[in-house]
């Protein structure tokens, strides 16, 4: 879709960033295991939760990351620390992610909400592990090193990212109900890239001011 569609959901001094004149919004539903503050151990009931975000593809100075539209989680506490340590928008849903050993079936309904934001669907593996190469819309996509926020006062944040290349597989989906991207003012167009990643470990740093 055209960059100009997304303009309104981030605030200025963000860039939407396009590949090949095209810019794209992610929906990415994954469960989150071992989230710890350091030097805090992890604990069961509070460190694994399914999470369902809405992303876009965005740079400032050059430099590539994502902005989250929404963030869904299954644990309130996760939102409340995300959203007073992050300044994320993160939003307490029902949710529930199981894996049959085939596919991973995916509920989430946003509590709350005036408006129905939710998904409901499986999803699986259709090909082997493989990584992206620099210049492919998979790298564009996978391999982004920061996110950026902004505080309510409207300063923008970029909280730096740490992980491994992405282990990548093409994946197959049955989705049932996709109220994510439209309630919350995207039309996307085209047809659906799927792909697939059985884990990723991931290291994110505290959000900091970026001062040009």
């Amino acid at each position: 879709m055209a960059a100009s569609a997304l303009r309104h959901l981030v605030p200025e001094g963000i860039t939407i960033d396009q590949f090949a004149g095209t810019s794209w919004v992610g929906v990415v539903p994954f469960r989150m295991e071992g989230v710890i503050h350091r030097p805090l151990p992890a604990l069961p009931f509070i460190s694994a939760f399914p999470e369902l975000n809405l992303r876009l593809y965005v740079q400032v100075g050059g430099k590539p990351g994502v902005w989250f539209v929404s963030l869904d989680a299954g644990n309130s506490l996760a939102v409340w620390a995300a959203r007073r340590l992050f300044h994320l928008p993160y939003y307490r849903a029902t949710m529930a992610a199981r894996d049959d050993g085939k596919k991973i079936h995916y509920d989430s309904v946003r509590r709350a909400s005036p408006a129905r934001v939710a998904f409901k669907g499986a999803y699986w593996p259709t090909g082997s592990v493989v990584e992206s190469k620099p210049g492919s819309l998979e790298h564009f996509l996978t391999e982004r090193y920061c996110l950026y926020t902004a505080t309510p006062r409207g300063k923008l944040l970029r909280a730096e990212v740490h992980h491994w290349p992405w282990p990548l597989q093409t994946a197959a989906a049955e989705i049932e109900e996709n109220l994510i991207a439209e309630p919350q003012g995207i039309h996307t167009d085209g047809p659906p890239l799927l792909h697939f990643s059985r884990r990723l470990d991931v290291v994110i740093w505290p959000p900091e001011e970026i001062v040009e």
